[in-house]
């Protein structure tokens, strides 16, 4: 007969974690915390299984800061003592935000390692002696393979959403990095579902793992009500998405692709509801952005694809919409999974034609849940109102702050952003009435002070100096100097050869990034 557990302190987490818990609002432990963290922190090796939205953060965090301040060790250059990882950056930085208060309270650092951005701040975090990483495969590797990151001394090593890195191929990577951290040092596997790919890394990987499950992909979740709408006209799509979309409270929509999700979220922003989307094609710092934006409120509405699912952790998502249905149930649990989560109540809404009719059947009998669906034939039908009651509202379109805009000037009645450089129209002025460029013997081209290219022919000077009047046909640098001297204008596509041996690259070569 097992015990009730009321609090962290009754599972073992030292005192001062369990306050800052408590702290953040987090008092008593979800059922998979209760049944994972008394292995945990005893440092076992553990595999648990729970659905998206069941706590399994907080699972492996505790253990994680628990168990590397009581070994009292100390991380060296590129030798982190804790490893996390995750399939996507989303991800990666949500479990950082979580991570943060418990790791500071113990003096531990942290450094997130993933691609879409420079490596630099990431090298020199590492260099610095990081106690933890939180990274995605791809980097990583990346890193290791420059000298980067060592993982001789890490003592506890975490894989979150480890079903999702399968999906995604990146289970090879997470086996090469596994293979270089200590035999004997303490392995945690967290994933939603468990299939062969995840099994084949518990063999190999995990050392008598103690396997807990708790609120599992398929487990129902209670205060999370399904509905399908079957749309009587695909031109329905669109009004109806808008109207539960300016209902009150946060709203995520997911679609199947890129394209599909910034056109949707152009469209939404059209209709007056403040929207940013989320997918594979932004920048690291567009995907910020679009994220601080819908975790701050200034914009209500995320359009986001299935890559993206696992790193949406937003509080207060009220309705999780299916723009369109994903192609199997893992995704639609997981996409759903952005609601009704550490017991909160949601709403999933799924959009149906009449032609999607018998793959959205199969898929919720797959996934174990029996939506309400109802017909609708516009925006006007009661049923939206009862899904997302509350009044409408659209504020307008989302527009980022003025100050991540670059400044735009006009020429003509064109926009452009383009610098202009000095002397250049000094320059076109002179070559239209005819006026002669500096010989070519000269240091720099004296034309305006400014290199550029030119229509005449390349005028070899001495070795390494730079000549304003040469030419470099076709966007390449002349090769008529000795010594690799430099002829043409600003910005030459490639090196001269001459007869110094060197290389020519042209405008082609240039612009493939070659």
């Amino acid at each position: 007969m097992s015990s009730v557990v009321e609090g962290f302190a009754d599972l073992g987490v030292p005192a001062d974690l369990a306050r800052i818990l408590t702290e953040r609002g987090i008092t008593s432990p979800t059922p998979i915390q209760a049944a994972t963290l008394p292995d945990s922190l005893a440092g076992r090796d553990v595999l648990g299984r729970g659905r998206t939205g069941s706590g399994k953060t907080y699972a492996f965090l505790i253990p994680l800061v628990a168990r590397l301040a009581a070994s009292g060790r100390r991380a060296g250059a590129f030798k982190p003592r804790g490893l996390i990882l995750a399939p996507t950056r989303e991800l990666v930085g949500q479990i950082k935000e979580s991570l943060e208060p418990l790791a500071k309270a113990h003096g531990l650092t942290m450094q997130t390692v993933f691609g879409g951005v420079g490596q630099n701040p990431q090298v020199t975090g590492l260099r610095n002696g990081a106690d933890i990483v939180l990274a995605c495969p791809g980097r990583l590797e990346d890193l290791m393979g420059q000298g980067y990151a060592d993982l001789s001394n890490v003592e506890v090593t975490i894989l979150d959403e480890a079903d999702h890195m399968a999906d995604l191929g990146f289970l090879p990577g997470v086996k090469r990095i596994l293979s270089k951290t200590p035999k004997g040092s303490q392995r945690l596997l967290f994933s939603a579902t468990l299939d062969n790919g995840i099994n084949v890394l518990v063999k190999q990987f995990l050392d008598s793992p103690v396997t807990h499950e708790a609120d599992s992909a398929q487990s129902p979740v209670v205060t999370m009500e399904h509905h399908v709408l079957h749309l009587a006209a695909r031109d329905h799509r669109l009004s109806v998405l808008a109207d539960l979309a300016s209902a009150p409270g946060r709203t995520v929509v997911f679609t199947r692709t890129k394209h599909g999700a910034k056109a949707l979220a152009r469209q939404l922003n059209g209709n007056g509801i403040p929207s940013v989307e989320l997918h594979g094609n932004l920048s690291q710092n567009a995907r910020t952005r679009n994220m601080e934006a819908f975790h701050s409120g200034s914009a209500t509405t995320l359009v986001a694809t299935d890559i993206a699912a696992r790193g949406i952790h937003v509080d207060d998502v009220a309705l999780v919409i299916h723009a369109d249905p994903p192609s199997e149930h893992k995704a639609y649990l997981h996409r759903s999974g952005r609601t009704a989560r550490a017991g909160a109540s949601g709403t999933v809404v799924t959009l149906m034609t009449s032609d999607q009719v018998k793959d959205v059947r199969d898929l919720t009998r797959a996934a174990g849940i029996k939506p309400a669906i109802t017909k609708v034939d516009g925006p006007s039908a009661p049923i939206l109102r009862e899904i997302a009651p509350g009044e409408r509202e659209r504020p307008g379109a989302w527009v980022p702050e003025a100050a991540t805009q670059p400044a735009r000037r006009e020429t003509g009645d064109r926009e452009s952003t383009r610098k202009s450089r000095p002397g250049s129209r000094a320059r076109k002025r002179q070559a239209a009435e005819g006026g002669a460029a500096p010989a070519g013997g000269q240091a720099k081209s004296g034309n305006g002070g400014s290199r550029r290219r030119s229509g005449g022919s390349g005028q070899g000077g001495q070795g390494g100096q730079r000549s304003g009047s040469g030419s470099a046909q076709g966007g390449q640098r002349s090769g008529g100097g000795q010594g690799g001297q430099r002829s043409g204008g600003s910005r030459p596509a490639g090196r001269s050869g001459g007869n110094g041996g060197g290389r020519s690259r042209s405008a082609a070569d240039f612009s493939a990034g070659r």
